[in-house]
């Protein structure tokens, strides 16, 4: 156990999170040009510890690859835990772009004049304090401090315990970039061990404003169950690619050869791929041949397999189980679709709300798929893979939201930003308005909108 590690476990969760919630409030004084100069600083201090990060994940992979050979690690954990030199560069240039982002705070939403000199203004604020509990990942950990520091949140991080050293190293970085900063507290970021701290953060209701599980659906149903404070999460990537009778086939190929085959590790790799009825036996043969020379396993219907048998090609029989089930391997379920409706019902049915497309060259069909699925992602004519905050432009990502409540899809600075009413008078009482004295204007004052309240002073290193 590091130094750290030794500190942490002197202090209780409780503790632990009431100093960050004081460490969020002096994020909050902050200007945007200081956060802007500490995520600038945290993305140099990265790359300077590149060696030190390394190391300290080649520890992990060392007891990771042993684990897998005795079957207590799965080999998908594995290929989400390594780190090498590029690694390093893509989580700095991700600081990097959260930096270039936007201040989400102190944007006017709305503002409205409800009687002269009576002004009700709706502005963006940090929520305060946001708890991420994640398996494997490491790059989870500057993606995330980025985000809440650029929307003045702290964050207390609970690691997968095969990432320990590589999750160690990254929070002490990022904990020494913020020493070089007078008034900017290192305890705007934590770092529990074990899993007793990740269930007593689950009760910290006071302090802590949101609990975010990334990882297995076990992780986050345990967490749902569980936790006193709101969650917000997903708990499986069942994504689908529908190949349609309009599809053109080169692109066809293409988005279901990338959708399964670019990293299958991740919750947004495609698990079942929809054929419809009328193109099946002109596109089955090319997917199998394709998917098989980089070493997919298809699991398949009758028609898919009989399909398949008569060019030659056998398959795994798929059963009912293989529709809802994230493989996070080279696996794909493969099913024809009698038409447009049933893809859109087996999605419906077997879907976990993540990320849906379809390959056609019908607009008409296209807008039914994505009007009908319920999804927080449906795409037309790409890959599955583009689901995913960098890709989307918000310079990292908090996870992935199946929900439809506060935030949906791939999370960035929105996903961690709530609105307050300011309401500005000049001696107005409600008085005046119940005894028929004055009456409201109700007035939309639209040039007030996205204009920033306050200011707030840079720190120097």
């Amino acid at each position: 156990m590091s130094q750290a590690a030794r500190e942490r476990s002197q202090i209780s969760v409780a503790e632990i999170a009431q100093r960050a919630r004081a460490a969020s409030r002096s994020l909050a004084r902050l200007s945007g040009e200081a956060r802007n100069e500490i995520l600038t600083r945290a993305a140099q201090a990265l790359e300077d510890a590149s060696a030190r990060i390394l190391d300290a994940n080649e520890k992990d992979r060392r007891a990771a690859e042993a684990a897998v050979r005795e079957g207590t690690l799965s080999t998908s954990m594995l290929a989400r835990l390594r780190v090498d030199q590029g690694g390093v560069a893509e989580m700095a240039e991700r600081v990097r772009g959260v930096a270039r982002l936007p201040d989400p705070l102190g944007r006017v939403l709305a503002a409205t004049e409800l009687d002269e000199g009576l002004v009700l203004c709706k502005e963006t604020c940090a929520l305060g304090v946001v708890g991420i509990i994640f398996e494997s990942r490491p790059d989870v950990i500057p993606q995330v401090a980025s985000l809440a520091l650029k929307s003045a949140n702290a964050v207390i991080l609970k690691g997968g315990a095969e990432a320990a050293h590589t999750n160690e190293a990254l929070v002490a970085i990022w904990r020494e970039c913020l020493r070089e900063f007078p008034g900017v507290p290192a305890e705007a970021i934590w770092l529990l061990e074990g899993r007793e701290q990740a269930t007593e953060l689950l009760s910290c209701e006071r302090d802590v404003d949101l609990i975010i599980p990334r990882g297995s659906r076990e992780l986050v149903e345990f967490v749902a169950r569980n936790s006193r404070v709101p969650v917000l999460g997903h708990g499986e990537g069942i994504c689908h690619v529908y190949v349609d009778r309009a599809a053109d086939m080169g692109k066809a190929l293409a988005v279901a050869y990338d959708a399964k085959v670019q990293y299958p590790a991740v919750c947004n790799a495609a698990e079942t791929l929809l054929v419809h009825r009328e193109i099946a036996r002109d596109f089955l043969p090319r997917m199998a041949r394709r998917m098989g020379e980089a070493g997919v396993e298809l699991r398949g219907d009758a028609q898919t397999a009989a399909i398949l048998s008569e060019a030659g090609i056998q398959i795994v029989p798929a059963t009912e189980s293989d529709w809802a089930t994230e493989y996070s391997a080279l696996i794909l379920s493969v099913k024809v679709a009698e038409d447009l409706d049933a893809a859109i019902e087996h999605i419906n049915r077997f879907g976990s709300r993540h990320t849906e497309a379809i390959v056609t060259e019908d607009a008409a069909a296209a807008e039914r798929f994505m009007n009908e699925v319920d999804a927080a992602g449906v795409y037309q004519n790409a890959s599955t893979r583009f689901a995913d905050g960098f890709r989307y432009g918000f310079g990292a990502e908090l996870g992935v939201s199946t929900n439809k409540l506060h935030a949906r899809g791939p999370m960035g600075l929105d996903g961690l930003v709530t609105y307050k009413f300011k309401l500005r008078g000049d001696g107005h009482t409600v008085t005046e308005y119940a005894g028929g004295n004055k009456k409201f204007t109700h007035r939309d004052i639209s040039d007030m909108r996205g204009r920033e309240s306050g200011s707030r002073k840079a720190p120097r290193s």
